[in-house]
């Protein structure tokens, strides 16, 4: 029995989708899509013994700041425009 087109690649798209998904949560990128970009950007690390999983701590003083942790602050993202961003119509004030 031969198989129609559209009907194989209706079954390999959401195969891929998911295919990606499991890739992306085994490496530990986390993957953000809209209208107007993709970005595959890093995660913590389950296993990090400097942050234990949170992504960085809390510095002391009296301004504190979030310290980001080496295992995923140092790590490239990568981001690919879709559309432009729309512009805005009123003044900022």
């Amino acid at each position: 029995m031969l198989t129609r087109p559209h009907t194989t690649l209706l079954l390999a798209v959401p195969f891929a989708a998911v295919t990606v998904a499991v890739v992306l949560n085994a490496s530990r990128l986390k993957l953000h899509a809209d209208r107007h970009r993709i970005e595959i950007a890093a995660r913590p690390r389950p296993a990090c013994p400097q942050c234990h999983g949170n992504g960085g701590w809390w510095t002391d003083g009296a301004f504190p700041d979030m310290e980001a942790c080496s295992c995923w602050a140092d790590r490239r993202e990568l981001r690919i425009r879709l559309l432009p961003a729309p512009a805005w119509n009123e003044p900022p004030f």
